[in-house]
């Protein structure tokens, strides 16, 4: 089954936005911001990158509709756009908390393997 165009289109948009979420030092700025309005030299000291780098992930946040700024003077301040960003975030922790369970369930059951044909090795079995 085809996806219409509008539902072609909203996948676009959605993967635009993963995208734009998709770096370590946006997530960073999206993670503070939800702490409240931020400067960008506030942003910058916090990410560790130059002015240049850091005012580029704004733009990427911006474009996508994560955040928004205003100009007070020489400084610009950011804060998200729409909150329920950090809903997606609670999301990722959950498949974080899901991934690391798997993994130490892999990890006893190949312990247990190895055990088990030591054991057979050493016919203690």
């Amino acid at each position: 089954m085809k996806a219409t165009d509008a539902e072609q289109l909203a996948l676009e948009e959605r993967a635009a936005i993963l995208k734009a979420l998709a770096h370590p030092s946006r997530l960073m700025v999206v993670d503070e911001l939800s702490r409240g309005e931020r400067c960008v030299c506030e942003l910058t000291e916090l990410v560790g990158a130059d002015m240049s780098t850091v005012s580029k992930h704004l733009s990427v946040l911006r474009d996508a509709g994560i955040v928004d700024h205003d100009k007070r003077g020489v400084k610009v301040f950011y804060r998200l756009r729409v909150p329920c960003v950090l809903n997606f975030f609670t999301c990722i922790e959950a498949i974080r908390k899901e991934k690391g369970r798997r993994a130490l369930i892999a990890d006893k059951a190949v312990s247990y393997t190895h055990l088990r044909a030591h054991e057979t090795s050493l016919h203690l079995v």
